[in-house]
């Protein structure tokens, strides 16, 4: 379980982290969610003790993690997948990390086959694409076994098959009874493979709840539209006061701001073929950006 309690963190005169308190439990993988520059690395470094709060706590099963000798049979991260030495070989890489933390070297066999490496652990990492990176980051934070593991953008540079697996990683880590914290722009994937959300923005907590009671906040219907001539169409709605945005590469558009039937108006007046029309309810990214819309720091088209 982690705690977080009154968490902050000022760097100057700039509040990163503000007062922030939520508990993530076991049993269940966690989203950490929130615009660029809404202080979730940060929270996650104050959690591992990589920086200081300026106030509050943060403790992991009851404790600070810098009180854990041997963190890694207690905490496994992936902060940064290229946050290690190139010129080392990734089976050398996890046998460093084991030997300090009294592990057992057939440890490092097991969660390099866990995580597809096996055949590529005697190559230097400086050879390894992001993914395999990725992987390799990964396999550190499973190396001690642990109850408790973070994970920072941990699906940057997998193909559709290695973000398949990591999903069901995940889940079956929570499975297990331990508590998986996962921070991902990607809300896809958050919808596909969290149990509940932790929202920030501007460092201030804005939920921590399921994500169904997540999505269920958004109060913005969106309207699914495919035509031959999205582009033209997209011109018109947006023009009409419509918020749109092109899903996918089959002329499909998400809508909001506008129903069905104006859409369906829109397009007839400019003979603009409509092939499917579609209100759905707001789906976890429509909810996202509704409600962390004025904690976004630099909007598109914001030239600050």
């Amino acid at each position: 379980m982690i705690e977080v309690r009154e968490l902050t963190k000022r760097f100057g005169r700039t509040t990163a982290v503000d007062g922030l308190t939520f508990t993530v439990h076991p049993g269940h993988v966690t989203g950490f969610l929130g615009p660029n520059g809404a202080g979730k690395s940060t929270t996650l470094r104050m959690v591992l003790g990589l920086n200081d709060p300026t106030g509050g706590t943060v403790t992991v099963d009851g404790r600070p993690f810098r009180d854990r000798p041997r963190g890694l049979r207690h905490v496994g991260a992936l902060l940064d997948a290229g946050d290690v030495h190139g010129g080392r070989s990734g089976r050398a890489h996890l046998r460093a990390l084991a030997r300090s933390n009294a592990l057992p070297r057939g440890r490092v066999d097991e969660v390099l086959e866990e995580v597809g490496l096996a055949g590529a652990a005697g190559r230097r990492i400086g050879g390894y694409s992001l993914g395999m990176r990725q992987r390799l980051g990964i396999a550190t934070a499973l190396l001690g076994d642990p109850p408790v593991l973070l994970f920072d953008e941990p699906l940057n540079g997998l193909d559709p098959e290695g973000v398949f697996w990591v999903r069901g990683l995940f889940r079956r880590l929570a499975a297990e009874g331990r508590t998986v914290f996962v921070s991902s722009h990607l809300m896809s994937e958050m919808e596909h493979t969290a149990d509940r959300l932790v929202v920030i923005g501007r460092g201030e907590l804005i939920a921590a709840e399921s994500v169904a009671e997540f999505a269920a906040r958004g109060t913005r219907q969106a309207v699914s539209v495919r035509t031959a001539e999205p582009a033209a169409l997209a011109a018109v709605l947006r023009a009409a006061g419509g918020t749109v945005r092109p899903e996918g590469g089959d002329g499909s558009l998400t809508v909001t701001g506008l129903d069905a039937s104006r859409i369906g108006e829109l397009a007839l007046g400019r003979r603009l073929l409509v092939q499917e029309l579609t209100t759905r309810a707001a789906s976890l990214e429509d909810a996202f950006r509704e409600l962390t819309a004025d904690s976004v720091e630099y909007a598109a088209g914001d030239h600050r």
